[in-house]
């Protein structure tokens, strides 16, 4: 939602589609693998306390959230979901003392970051600085 007097800047739009698409490719890449079921991820998953009934429904929670997300009327919803499964993808680590915890933190900042920059209506409402 640009407006005449300032469109929207290519660089900005660009930089945030590169930010938002990192964390799909990464939870899209995620729930295949769980759809697949290699020995390697199920291990994994029984580390992390997920046993393996469990898989289907995180499948259904990473995509639907993604997919919301992808969607630019539904975006701010889908980042508020995928900022809910990547929290309690935190909290999975972090109960069992994994260190692989920031690696979900830092995905949710680039599914906000990535927001921010390529909406403008979220720009005006989350506005960084105030305009002179």
């Amino acid at each position: 939602m640009s407006t005449a007097s300032q469109p929207q800047k290519p660089w900005l739009l660009w930089t945030g589609r590169i930010l938002s698409a990192l964390p799909v490719l990464i939870m899209v890449f995620s729930a295949a693998g769980k759809l697949v079921r290699p020995p390697a991820v199920l291990e994994g998953m029984s580390k992390l306390g997920w046993p393996e009934s469990t898989l289907l429904v995180l499948v259904v929670l990473e995509l639907g959230s993604v997919l919301v997300y992808l969607i630019p009327r539904t975006a701010v919803l889908g980042a508020i979901l995928m900022t809910g499964y990547l929290g309690g993808a935190i909290a999975t680590h972090v109960r069992i003392g994994d260190p692989g915890w920031p690696t979900a933190l830092i995905l949710g900042i680039f599914v906000w970051a990535g927001l921010y920059l390529r909406d403008e209506r979220l720009r005006a409402l989350l506005p960084l600085r105030q305009s002179q």
